[in-house]
């Protein structure tokens, strides 16, 4: 137990007292409000430094030893100079949490997440990890010169096991996956041999690994990237049932996502936290980032033994998108507690890897054939390559003498696309519905809706009383798929009405450009704005931008209005009516589900109508404002 101890000590993680980094934001709908660590790392030259080896013992050493002093140093040294700038904690993320109903529906529907990865990427995604040989070869090479057998546990397409048969032709492989997608890969191989591969689908967190391999038979199990995508409470789970088929003495190879990667700090930033160091990507499939600590704990009290262990950082630098990032992986070696396995008193030989940096250049978002770092988040998923559209759906909106078929991002991917304007919320709907109801709040007026998203169904109703409509958003996806919705929907003579520009909130050449369609400048006589108040950062831009763009004359004996609709989340209502404020809005009106009624203009238009009943279950705020 003294042993142990000191290991969980030598080995604590980073996630410990670390002050926490204010993430940039960057909303779709505005500029960038601070600087982030990924802009940061646009100015980082890579690191030239050489790898550092040190080594650990597991007990405690000698009074008079050396060794101690030297190696807490060390560690220290090794342990500020790789330190993440990021924090665990998912009260510092700058996006929305995952819901306990999201995060219930990842773990259920997880087998269906990797069943689409392997439908869409087939085995394109990884590259053959030939450095399995360069990396742990000794322990492929059986010493009574027998037949080693294998098991690789998250197969995938085969990347892992088809490389090792190559360089081994005496070992015998099991290979399961999640996945059944990914064993059918694996069984379409043209190197695919029932002879020497078992291939099968299992969830090794509720089917034993014993149905389809004998209990006590394999001399090497392999986990590489795979144990990361099981959520941290059913990890224990997994090394049981390998236990179960493991000999005694056997290894298990690992690799994995490490604490710190910038991938952990992009999802962080943009809040896919399910819990700590546990988030979901883009495509739904989850990822956990690993410290030393919490890794050996983990094996450890399952009854398996580290071996060695490493932590890697590697600095790559994408030449045509002008980034260095940084990309970290641990790498383990544990063994199923043999019998005599132990060294000279009692105890174990354990190597840590710390401070090691490696350089790579690339020129595209392809991955080198000769580099061995083989992270699953590509830099297509990590900066702005979108592949959502993919899983785009068609909805049908019906309002008052409306019929819209909308093609749109499905409300599943809410938490994992930073791009919320794929979406249809709520509110585009509610106001869409009253707009419908009643024409006069946008008949004849010059109309600008902003962060319309690629619904714009606001904007299609607006243009059939309006005297013309902008509608506009600040990001590009969006108003490509806002063209085509438009386009798909509204008849010649409307679609003439309405234009279609890119905004981004404050800056001056958008507003500029935006504000000339008005005509001669003169601004607009009603802006609207639907689920655009949930970013407390955006606030201040969406209203300096509001009173930029509407006109201070309004339209004949009428005011120019701002119309926000909204349902409450991250930004209360005092926050929104002091940047109002501060802008030069006054608040003429607001409705709250029926609750608040001034002077009744707002209420007004739920008259002789059932809007209301629709959405009975929604809390929805509209805010009225005049200059």
């Amino acid at each position: 137990m003294e042993g142990k101890g000191e290991i969980r000590a030598a080995l604590r993680g980073k996630g410990r007292g670390n002050p926490p980094l204010r993430l940039g934001r960057t909303s779709p709908r505005f500029g960038p409000t601070t600087q982030t660590p990924l802009q940061d790392a646009r100015k980082t030259k890579p690191s030239t430094s050489k790898p550092k080896r040190l080594r650990l013992v597991s007990s405690q050493p000698p009074a008079d030893s050396k060794l101690r002093p030297e190696l807490d140093s060390a560690m220290a040294a090794g342990e500020q100079q790789r330190t993440p700038q990021i924090s665990s904690s998912s009260t510092n993320s700058s996006g929305r949490p995952v819901t306990p109903f999201w995060k219930e529906k990842y773990e259920r529907d997880a087998r269906r997440y990797w069943d689409i990865f392997y439908k869409r990427h087939e085995d394109k995604f990884f590259k053959d990890r030939h450095y399995l040989d360069k990396e742990w070869g000794k322990y492929f090479v059986a010493q009574d010169g027998g037949n080693l057998v294998v098991l690789e546990v998250g197969c995938g397409a085969g990347n892992t096991i088809f490389p090792l048969l190559s360089t081994y032709p005496d070992i015998f492989v099991h290979a399961c996956d999640f996945s059944s997608r990914a064993v059918d890969l694996v069984k379409k191989h043209k190197d695919f041999r029932p002879d020497r591969v078992n291939a099968f689908a299992c969830d090794i967190t509720s089917e034993q690994l014993t149905e389809g391999v004998e209990p006590s038979s394999v001399d090497i199990v392999t986990m590489i990237f795979m144990l990361s995508a099981v959520a941290p409470d059913k990890m224990p789970l997994v090394l049981q049932n390998i236990r179960n088929i493991l000999k005694h003495g056997g290894r298990v190879l690992f690799r994995d996502y490490a604490f710190g990667d910038l991938a952990q700090e992009r999802l962080m930033s943009k809040g896919q936290q399910i819990s700590e160091n546990f988030y979901v990507r883009g495509d739904g499939t989850r990822a956990y980032y690993f410290s030393n600590e919490y890794l050996v704990d983990l094996f450890l009290k399952c009854g398996f033994a580290l071996e060695e262990i490493c932590v890697h950082n590697k600095k790559v630098e994408n030449r045509s998108l002008d980034l260095v990032m940084n990309r970290n992986w641990i790498q383990a070696t544990f063994t199923l507690n043999p019998a005599g396995s132990l060294s000279p008193n009692n105890q174990h030989d354990h190597h840590t890897c710390k401070g090691m940096e490696d350089e790579l250049a690339v020129e595209t978002s392809q991955k080198s054939d000769s580099e061995e770092i083989d992270l699953s988040v590509d830099f297509s998923y990590m900066f702005g390559i979108s592949r959502y559209l993919d899983e785009a759906q068609i909805l049908k909106i019906e309002a008052k003498g409306y019929d819209f078929k909308i093609k749109v991002l499905a409300k599943e991917y809410q938490h994992t696309c930073k791009l919320t304007g794929l979406m249809l919320w709520e509110s585009a709907q509610f106001m869409c519905s009253l707009l419908a109801e009643n024409p006069s709040i946008v008949a004849g007026r010059r109309v600008l809706e902003i962060g319309c998203g690629s619904a714009g169904i606001c904007s299609m109703v607006a243009a059939s009383f309006a005297q013309f409509v902008v509608a506009t958003d600040g990001d590009e996806e969006s108003l490509d798929l806002l063209r085509q919705n438009t386009s798909s929907n509204l008849e010649a003579e409307f679609l003439d009405r309405i234009w279609i520009r890119k905004l981004l909130w404050g800056n001056e050449d958008d507003m500029k450009a935006v504000k000339e369609l008005s005509g001669n400048g003169a601004g607009f006589d009603c802006i609207i704005g639907t689920d655009v108040t949930y970013n407390p950062d955006a606030i201040l831009p969406l209203f300096k931008t509001a009173r930029e763009l509407i006109s201070d004359k309004g339209n004949g004996d009428s005011e120019a209005v701002l119309i926000l609709c909204y349902i409450q989340r991250r930004v209360d209502e005092d926050s929104i009516l002091s940047a109002a404020k501060s802008q030069g809005f006054r608040l003429v009106d607001k409705w709250i589900n029926g609750v608040n009624k001034s002077n009744g203009i707002i209420s007004s238009w739920f008259c002789g109508n059932d809007v209301c009943s629709a959405f009975r279950n929604v809390t929805f705020s509209i805010l009225y404002f005049q200059v």
